[in-house]
């Protein structure tokens, strides 16, 4: 009861009727990398887990979060428009972790798309409490005076905030573990590598021949021979020894 009364009063507060669906964004940076994302849903007032997703960003290596959540939220609601399995519920607000310029982004896929959902950012005070929600005009709402919906809107923030942090970790985990060890392996080519397979294990399942369409043919035997040690034997395809990249 106490759930469905403050999902009225964010109703009332918004100007909105019939809010069951909110999703909730969230765009995550370990250290620059990783860029992953979140999808949080609330279904009247109560997490709906079976619904969330989340998202590795595409083609991004700088830390720019309205790039970021520009590409999530086109890829989600596209799925939308076209009905796709697991995305076609129609949300009825989006709440993205941010402040006005996160919001615009918001709007201008939404725009894009023709779609009709009312979008706010979730502003945070010096306390990491979020204390409005804000337009992409700018306008805010205050919610701190509203006991309930601040305590609503607090809960779905934090659970975005958990589930990126969590997907960011794992993701970095899987990354260290397959690949961090090869020698002559740093950054630039791990990211090309991901970038190129999109996982650690089709990674290990490539060919010496499909590695060396990434990288050079030194490193793609050291990545092979990584994943085939009994295989070990074979000889690079260059003759010379390229030097290993900089992390």
């Amino acid at each position: 009861g106490r759930t469905i009364g403050a999902v009225k009063e964010i109703e009332g507060l918004l100007g909105l009727h019939g809010l069951n669906r909110m999703e909730a964004y969230d765009i995550s940076n370990l250290a620059g990398t990783d860029i992953v994302a979140s999808m949080v849903v609330f279904q009247d007032g109560r997490p709906l887990k079976s619904a969330y997703k989340r998202f590795r960003v595409e083609g991004l290596t700088d830390q720019d979060d309205y790039a970021s959540m520009h590409q999530v939220l086109l890829r989600r609601l596209t799925h939308y428009v076209q009905q796709d399995a697991g995305f076609s519920e129609h949300p009825d607000v989006l709440l993205i972790d941010g402040g006005v310029e996160h919001t615009k982004v918001a709007e201008d896929v939404l725009q894009t798309l023709g779609l009709d959902i009312p979008a706010y950012g979730m502003v945070k005070d010096d306390k990491h409490r979020t204390r409005a929600l804000v337009t992409a005009a700018g306008d805010e709402i205050a919610i701190s005076a509203v006991p309930s919906v601040f305590a609503l809107i607090g809960t779905i923030q934090e659970e975005t905030h958990r589930i990126t942090y969590q997907r960011a970790l794992r993701s970095r985990r899987m990354k260290k573990s397959g690949l961090e060890d090869i020698p002559g392996i740093g950054e630039k080519r791990r990211q090309a590598l991901l970038k190129k397979f999109r996982s650690v294990k089709a990674i290990s399942q490539a060919e010496r021949s499909q590695l060396e369409q990434v990288l050079p043919a030194s490193a793609a035997l050291a990545v092979y021979q990584h994943f085939h040690p009994k295989e070990g034997g074979q000889t690079p395809c260059a003759s010379s020894q390229e030097p290993p990249e900089a992390s």
